[in-house]
């Protein structure tokens, strides 16, 4: 009966451990933004870790270069209304904090990024994939200009190509 117990217990304890571990690696996973179709660490333009974008492979805080909320950019690694660079919503993104319609700097339509609020094909500036990003409304291996490894939020990829 002894062995029993303690062998669920073991069992029971290793689940959790492996749960907790998992849960820590996702926690610290952190995206890598490359120049062109490069997989170099050589290459590393910005890392990102959820919430800060750094300069290069670092993640140093003297190293931000943006902070993103989920709708607010913010220079550095402030978050104070004085230092909100844009404003996005899911599909517009909006010079400063303003959400008027003639501030929107570029729309965003799940694969495409368009020049202010035109979904014109002859608009396009981006085209993103999820791995790479496109100049223009290309998707030839010749026209990447940026590698994606990890998860990006696409208003940090807008701050990032604009």
């Amino acid at each position: 009966m002894h062995f029993v117990f303690v062998h669920t217990t073991m069992k029971k304890f290793s689940f959790l451990l492996f749960l907790f571990l998992l849960a820590s690696s996702m926690a610290h996973a952190v995206t890598y933004v490359y120049k062109g179709r490069s997989t170099y660490s050589s290459d590393i333009l910005f890392t990102w870790d959820g919430k800060y974008l750094y300069a290069g492979r670092s993640t140093y805080s003297s190293d931000v270069i943006l902070t993103f909320d989920g709708k607010y950019i913010y220079a550095g690694r402030s978050t104070y209304s004085s230092d909100i660079l844009g404003t996005w919503d899911g599909q517009y993104f909006y010079d400063d904090r303003s959400t008027y319609s003639s501030d929107i700097l570029c729309t965003w339509d799940g694969k495409y990024v368009y020049k202010g609020r035109s979904t014109y094909s002859s608009d396009v500036l981006y085209t993103y994939d999820r791995q790479y990003v496109y100049s223009g409304r290309s998707t030839y291996s010749s026209d990447i200009i940026l590698t994606v490894e990890g998860s990006l939020p696409i208003a940090v990829l807008i701050v990032i190509v604009l």
